[in-house]
Order: C-alpha cells, then structure tokens, then sequence
C-alpha cells in the first residue's frame, strides 16, 4: 500500500501489537487508552448542534475527537474491527452535517466554526480527526472516502486556510494550531499544496507565516515562549503532531534539524520551568495544577527521545509521567525505562531562558539544589516581558503585571506561590469555561503576585499597552556553587520615578535543614511611596514575635488594582526585624524580615467583593513600609516537622532570629542575619551593573572594612 497513516507506519502499529495486555509502560498506556475508547463508545455516535464554550454541545465534540483518535490509532494496533465500524461511523456522521452549519456564535471577538464557538477548537478537531482517518482509509469504500474528504475536510479546510485566511499566517500559539491542523489534514487527503501552505506559508517564503515561521518566530534563542509555560505545553502539540507528520512524509524538509533542532531547544525549555513534583510554574495565565503529564509534553518528551538524545532526564520525566505515547517512540521509550528503572526524580539543574525574539527582553531565572535526602528546592526568578501576545484578538492578553515575582519550593510543595489564572475551564454552569471577571481585576494585577505593590497600585499602571514598553533586565547568575547560588535582575520604570532590584540567594549552610533563602528586594526612588511586599502562603500561621490585633469586623484593602478583592484581617507594627512562622503539609517555614521605624504587617486573605465565589480563599501577609530608597532584606528559613497522626512537632522554631541592613546603596547592599545560636551571617551583595566573578567590593560599616570578590558572599 502506498497510502500511509500520517503518524505510523502499518509496519509499526504491528511491531506495538506485542505490548498489548503486557506490564510494560507501553502495554500499560495501551491498556488505558483501550479502556477509555470502551467505555465512550457505549454511549454512542452524537453528532451535537451549537452550545456555549465550555457546554454540553462543546465538550461532546472534544470527547469526540478524542476517541476518534484512540479508534482510529487502536484499530490499527489491534486490528478490532468494532474500532474501525465506530470511527468510520462517526467520520461519516459529521460529514453528512458539516457543510450544511451555520456558524456558530462566538462568545469573543475570536472567528467561530461550525462546531465551536472558536476556531482553535475546532482547528484541534480537525487535526485529530485527520490523524484518525489517516489510519483506516485504506478500508473504506471510496464512496466513503470522497464524502468525507469533500464534504468534511475540504470545507474545514477552506474555511481555515481562505476564509480565515488573515488569521492563518499570525505567528502565535494559535496560529501554530491552525497551520499544524490544515497541514495535518491535508496530508490525510493527498492534498500538497495546502501542505505547502501550511510548511511555508500563504506566500510560501517561510518568513510570513506557515510552521517554519512560527518555529523560527515565536520563541526566544533559549527556546523561552512569552505567554508562559502554561500556553508554552498547550504549543507543544501542533509542534511534535505536525513535525513527527512532515519527518514522515517529506523527510527532506529537515524538520527536527530546523534552526540548530529549534523543536528541542523549545521543549526543553519548557520542561525545564517545571517544579520537582512535575507542576509548571503559573506565570501569566496559568493553572496551578497544569503539569508535566500534559499531552504536550508527553509527546515531547517521547519523541525528543527517540529523535534526538536518549539521556536520563527524559526517562525521569518519562518515570514521573507513568505514561508513553502509544507509539513506537513510546516503545522505545518504554523500553529503555525498563532497563534503568532506578533513575532518579528528573532534575533539569538551575538554569536561565531569556525572553523575547533576539534574547532582548529579560527572562525567568531558576534556582535547584537536591540535598543529602533527595529532596529538590528551587527558587523561580521571573523578569520577561509582558506576557501579552494579543495579535488575534483583546482576549489573547495573557500577561500579568507581576515583574519580579518569585516562587519557592521545597518538601515537594509550593510554599511561596503565584495565584495563577481565574477561570473555569469546561465547566458549564461557572462561567462557561472562559477566564471569570475576577481574572482581570485581581489575578492579573501586581498584589496578586510576590513582588512589590508601590502606592496600592499595579505595575504599568495596570496597562497592557503600557507594560508592553518595558521588560525586566538580569542582573547577574551565579550557578557555579552548588551551596551557594543567586540571581539578580532589575525592572526599571514600572513605576514612574522607582527602579527595582531583586537578589534572591540560595544557600546551603551548616546547621540548616534546607537551603536557606535570602530575598533582598531594593527600591530605589528620590520620592517617598509607599511599598507593599506580599506573601502568598498556604496553611496555618503559628507563631509571631510581634504583636497584631486581629480585625472583629472585616474591610477591604483598597477598592482597586486587586486590593478590593483583599479582607484585611489585622495587622501590628514592626520597629525593627519582625518573624513569622507558618505551617504547610508537614512543614514549618518562616519569615524574617527587616523593617525600618513605622513598619506594618497586615495579614490579609482573597475573597472579597466576590459576589459569585470565583475566588479561591487564600491566606496573605504583607509588609509595609513607607521610604524613598528602601531594602526589603527577608529570609526564608524551612525547618522542623510536624505529623498529627503520631502527635510529633519537631524543631518548630527555626534557628534564625533576626534581620539587619547594614548597608544599601547602588554599589552594594549589606544584611546581617542574626541566629539563635547567637552567630551572624553576613550577606553581601554588588548593586553595579556589570558586575563579575572578578569584581572586588569594598565597604566600610561602623569602622569595619568588608570586603569580598564577585557579585555575593556570605561572611
């Protein structure tokens, strides 16, 4: 047979026949996706009419696809005859009805199809489907074939490729969607030059549009996407379908080799940003919960090793999944597991990926030690541009206002987290599955994330055209040292007249548990602002060495930039260090923080002017100050442990005791950490862009002269 399924040779679907009904990964994921086709298909071929996003109509055509698929790939594997029925059936169904829809109604300014109310989705339908018919049109009549191809996918086809042809060749996450999709299909049916359309473009130069513009176009050098590493896995998808489709069947374009293996560098990147218990970092618009088990991902890690390097990260990553692709890069995959089944939780080591198209526009830093135990911290530096690539429509602003945020992990938990997104994904009868009211006017604003609020309002102004101007810039890494390691970044006129310095230090000292993590967050201004630096925590506060008055009768915060959204529920004053302790899991963390005179802490919690409970209610805490110039010089200390069930707490106060600022300028800035044990830490930090491994500094505090070399020590 010359005709070939788009994803796996006859050849290779027989070699998986083996793995059925084994205990291998592979025969395992054969197994899970024989019995998610067995019980769909007992409910039968429903071929719905128009619902809203998110309804019973949308999700029935999702589920739709899906299946489509599995019976389409299953069929070939197990050669069940009723996989072939039910997929010819449901192919048939739909393009008996496609043509003859009217659009449906788009609940966005985004282009409606015939079955949903957005073109995405129904470019996702489409690639499935071709995929699907790809692996049994060589059993169907041709009476069959030519009702599907001229009244199903040539109408789709049209319609994304021409009618929508001003969307096709838009260099964005969903233009990769919609040139994987048209591309896809068009392969499915013999139709060449749609698939050039699609490779190179409606021009066909490769630069204007097509897959190997949004591969050369849409990432920064380090692989890094704009939008986050939420939207950065939904691209991952189209990218691997359509490549694995064109290796396939054009292998002379070269794909995976494309701009020094571009589709590698990008999936590492990606990969790369996740937590050490596999979830990704919720920068942008993200889920909390998204994770490496993603489909996205899932094929990447599948297909980068098989066609690119067969190393011991992607079979961690493979381990931690407990899922391969069903097919024959998820046989190899599964195999080569088999034979090292004692490899390590997948450590992709510290790192930095710069953002925008030249590297011009900052990037994310990330932090990773594994101690004596196994056990991963890592801290997340995030400094890009703003994450808004709305060239489609106002909905596609995903970015928030969050420049030099942080994130913290240890104990396999996030202890120092972003909020994430607002939205019901799916979810019928809350919101329709799109982002809820409260995404904009609290999950997008400055509060809502750890990074300073200057004067209750938001970075930029709370502007997206604005916060399109500006992007953070590094200051300096150093990775080198596995016991000590730091990273440095300014954002400069976020604010008006204030420019903004992180330094966050991760240090493995003696004594401690875990790492110890030192924060020294300089503003520098010549006006006096007021400075709000949250805390977003989780779990329970138990223990304080200041005093506060909780509120009896609760108010909000402030009446915008998210603060509306805030119950303040008391506060008390800080004169000169303050400490606070909290428990998460089985773990206690604590804050110490430097203050100056007139200091306040505020305990606070989400919830407020919520009138449909869209938020979830979560704790806070922030530190106020009123200065011109002013360090936040904090320190994060995890310690102890706590088990309910066998009555046990452990080490529940940790071992420091106070913060100090000796010193902070532009030069350099100087903190004293004060310990229980009665020794100091002295932590030392060069301020001066441009500083090296070879800088020497030099400061003279109350007639002592320190010094060090390089951009941080601690004495």
């Amino acid at each position: 047979m010359s005709y070939q399924p788009l994803l796996m040779s006859y050849e290779q679907a027989a070699q998986l026949r083996q793995y059925v009904n084994t205990n291998s990964l592979i025969g395992l994921s054969i197994k899970e996706e024989i019995d998610a086709l067995e019980a769909y298909m007992p409910i039968g071929i429903e071929i719905p009419g128009h619902g809203e996003a998110g309804g019973y109509e949308h999700n029935r055509h999702k589920q739709n696809y899906i299946h489509l698929d599995l019976a389409g790939r299953l069929y070939l594997i197990t050669e069940d005859k009723r996989y072939l029925d039910y997929a010819t059936t449901m192919l048939v169904e739909y393009a008996k009805v496609y043509k003859h829809r009217e659009l449906n109604i788009s609940r966005d300014s985004n282009k409606p199809g015939r079955l949903f109310h957005q073109t995405l989705n129904e470019n996702m339908w489409m690639l499935y489907s071709s995929c699907a018919y790809s692996c049994i049109r060589h059993q169907l009549t041709e009476q069959q074939q030519q009702l599907i191809e001229n009244d199903l996918f040539k109408v789709m086809l049209e319609m994304f490729v021409e009618t929508y042809a001003e969307n096709f060749d838009i260099i964005h996450n969903h233009g990769l969607w919609s040139v994987a999709s048209a591309g896809i299909c068009a392969y499915a049916i013999n139709d060449q030059a749609t698939v050039d359309k699609a490779i190179y473009g409606l021009k066909g130069d490769s630069v204007s549009g097509g897959f190997i513009a949004q591969l050369t176009q849409l990432f920064s050098p380090d692989g890094y996407y704009m939008e986050g590493p939420y939207y950065h896995r939904f691209s991952l998808r189209p990218i691997f379908l359509f490549a694995e489709t064109i290796e396939r069947r054009q292998p002379e374009i070269g794909i995976y080799q494309l701009k020094d293996e571009v589709i590698k560098t990008t999936a590492y990147a990606v990969m790369s940003t996740a937590f050490p218990n596999g979830t990704l970092p919720a920068l942008n618009d993200s889920s909390r919960t998204m994770d490496i088990k993603d489909l996205g991902i899932l094929l990447a890690t599948n297909i980068c090793f098989d066609r690119y390097e067969k190393n011991e990260t992607l079979l961690a990553m493979a381990k931690h999944q407990g899922h391969v692709w069903v097919h024959n890069t998820g046989a190899t995959l599964s195999n080569a597991l088999q034979d090292n089944t004692e490899v390590p939780n997948f450590n992709w080591g510290s790192l930095s990926l710069s953002d925008g198209a030249e590297g011009e526009c900052g990037g994310v830093t990330i932090l990773r030690h594994r101690d004596a135990q196994a056990d991963d911290s890592m801290a997340l530096l995030w400094y890009g541009q703003h994450g808004s690539d709305a060239k489609l429509h106002s909905a596609l602003d995903h970015g928030h206002f969050d420049g030099l945020h942080l994130s913290l992990f240890n104990n396999n938990q996030e202890f120092i987290n972003d909020y994430g997104y607002g939205r019901w994904v799916n979810i019928e009868p809350k919101f329709g599955g799109r982002y809820i009211p409260e995404n904009k006017s609290y999950c997008k604003q400055t509060i809502a994330h750890n990074t300073v609020v200057i004067d209750q309002t938001s970075q930029n102004q709370g502007s997206t055209a604005i916060a399109q101007q500006h992007f953070g810039e590094q200051h300096f890494t150093l990775m080198d040292n596995d016991s000590l390691q730091a990273m440095s970044a300014y954002a400069r006129d976020y604010y008006p007249g204030v420019d903004q310095q992180r330094t966050v230090i991760m240090a493995e000292l003696e004594g401690f548990e875990k790492p110890l993590i030192i924060d020294l967050f300089r503003m520098i201004s010549d006006e006096e602002h007021s400075y709000d630096y949250p805390v977003h925590y989780n779990g329970q506060i138990i223990r304080t060495d200041f005093d506060y008055e909780a509120n009896k009768s609760l108010n909000t915060l402030g009446d915008a930039f998210g603060y509306q959204h805030l119950w303040n529920l008391g506060q008390g004053k800080i004169e000169k260090s303050s400490l606070t302790t909290w428990l998460m899991g089985n773990t206690y963390y604590s804050l110490i923080s430097s203050a100056n005179e007139n200091s306040e802490f505020i305990f606070a919690r989400t919830g407020a002017n919520d009138p449909d409970f869209n938020l979830r209610n979560e704790p806070m805490f922030i530190l106020r100050q009123k200065a011109a110039n002013h360090l936040f010089a904090n320190v994060y200390e995890t310690h102890g442990y706590f088990n309910e069930a066998v009555e046990a707490s452990l080490n529940a106060r940790g071992l420091v005791e106070s913060v100090e600022v000796l010193h902070s300028d532009d030069n350099v800035s100087v903190v004293m950490i004060h310990l229980s044990n009665e020794k100091q830490l002295t932590v030392c930090v060069n301020n001066q862009v441009g500083v090296t491994a070879e800088t020497k500094s030099n400061v003279a505090i109350n007639g002592d002269q320190i010094t060090w070399t390089g951009p941080v020590a601690i004495l």
